[in-house]
């Protein structure tokens, strides 16, 4: 897929699969990339590995992002997106179970936009992934860079 409009960041296939099915109420579900680890994020971002033919211009709209993935921590993966210039104002919103006030102090100083804690059963997922998807899709504007 290389136009998404927003791209879903989790090593957990099940909360991966849960996130897109509940964005996919709000949005064609072929506008939503996967990554299923940090690394893997970044090569969709920045076309490069089995990403590689995806043209690098057309970034996707919004990034959801899980902050505990293993082979690169969210963090990491979020800090890398602010350091890049193509990507540096991409809006990232962070998607976690942790309620640790320094796990979500420590999102925001890395340059994340919003913080979502994880839905403990799946309506509540439904209306999370609605607002967040209404806020970032519909409601906010984008700067003019197109990012």
């Amino acid at each position: 897929m290389s136009d998404a409009s927003i791209l879903v960041v989790d090593d957990n296939p099940d909360h991966l699969e849960l996130t897109v099915l509940a964005l996919s109420e709000c949005c064609d579900p072929a506008q939503i990339a996967t990554a299923n680890d940090g690394v893997e994020a970044l090569d969709y971002l920045w076309a490069r590995g089995a990403h590689a033919a995806r043209d690098a211009s057309h970034l996707p709209k919004l990034v959801i992002l899980d902050m505990k993935l293993v082979r690169m921590h969210g963090l990491e993966v979020l800090k890398a997106i602010r350091q890049d210039p193509r990507t540096a104002t991409l809006p990232v919103v962070m998607h976690s179970s942790s309620t640790e006030k320094n796990d979500i102090a420590a999102c925001y100083a890395s340059g994340a936009n919003s913080y979502v804690r994880k839905a403990t059963d799946f309506d509540e997922l439904r209306r999370k992934m609605r607002q967040v998807h209404d806020f970032w899709m519909t409601v906010n504007e984008r700067s003019r860079n197109g990012v």
